[in-house]
């Protein structure tokens, strides 16, 4: 094994062990202590926690052993074993922080949704980096989402975690505490965005016109963007008809609007959003995010 692996390897697992951490510190510290339940197998650990008195941690190490056997079998290797590794040791470290009295004073449950929140999803975007996973909701969500394949995989992991939600509000007749699980799930999943992709954000603009030569000169002048025009074709009436692309920063999205509207208000404009742009103007490509 020459250096360079040898260090791409160091750092990925110092990235799991670091995620692991943040991840069991967000749940035990705000969430668990604060009866706000979590979703996917760690809160299905927690309810039955709640019940029986066994830990945490184990009991999602337990849970997860079936579902890391079915993704052996029908995932990469090196992403299960990372993936293992990771929900081996951020429910290890669940545990053991939860050995420790941590008395964070009188913390009200909105503080400890927004922080719990914040800190698992500091934990599972730095996880996801490295292409591993804490294992549990996302492999059966991969499953189910095998099955039925109109389903977005997103779509899937959030109705699980909402029956989980439900079944401990109606459970333990502790609808608050669900109320700011919900304020958790939101921020922890905003939070792993941030953490993925950035807080920069870029609109990808597709423009039909029939003054697209004039509009195209003005965005490579005015925007300092580059312009790349398609050649389609009208569906119903067969003209052959120019498409400019265009990516902006979020911020020149009304500087594109008035230029096209000084120039052909009847032209056809579609904008989305755009994640992890590379190439001249935006990220380089070879940046370690």
């Amino acid at each position: 094994m020459n250096f360079k692996l040898l260090r791409g390897y160091i750092k990925e697992y110092f990235m799991i062990f670091a995620g692991s951490l943040f991840y069991a510190a967000g749940f035990q510290i705000f969430l668990y202590r604060n009866d706000i339940i979590t979703g996917g197998v760690t809160g299905i650990a927690m309810i039955i926690n709640l019940i029986s008195h066994l830990p945490v941690g184990i009991l999602v190490i337990i849970m997860n052993i079936p579902l890391f056997i079915m993704a052996r079998m029908s995932f990469g290797r090196r992403s299960t074993i990372a993936s293992l590794i990771c929900m081996t040791v951020s429910s290890l470290m669940i545990d053991a922080i939860a050995l420790y009295s941590i008395d964070l004073g009188n913390v009200d449950m909105m503080v400890s949704s927004i922080y719990g929140g914040l800190l698992m999803g500091i934990g599972l975007g730095v996880v996801y980096l490295t292409g591993a996973t804490t294992g549990g909701v996302d492999i059966m969500a991969k499953f189910l989402r095998s099955k039925w394949q109109h389903i977005n995989l997103g779509t899937i992991i959030l109705i699980l975690d909402i029956v989980v939600i439900v079944v401990f509000a109606i459970s333990f007749k502790k609808v608050e505490s669900a109320l700011y699980a919900l304020i958790a799930m939101f921020i922890n999943a905003t939070v792993v965005d941030v953490v993925l992709y950035g807080l920069k954000s870029s609109k990808a603009c597709y423009i039909i016109s029939e003054k697209s030569d004039t509009i195209k000169q003005r965005l490579l002048d005015e925007l300092d963007r580059g312009v790349t025009v398609l050649h389609g074709e009208g569906g119903y009436t067969g003209e052959r008809k120019d498409i400019l692309l265009c990516t902006i920063n979020k911020g020149q999205i009304s500087q594109l609007r008035s230029i096209i509207k000084q120039e052909d208000s009847a032209a056809f404009v579609m904008v989305s959003d755009v994640r992890d742009v590379f190439g001249d103007g935006f990220e380089d490509i070879h940046s370690n995010k």
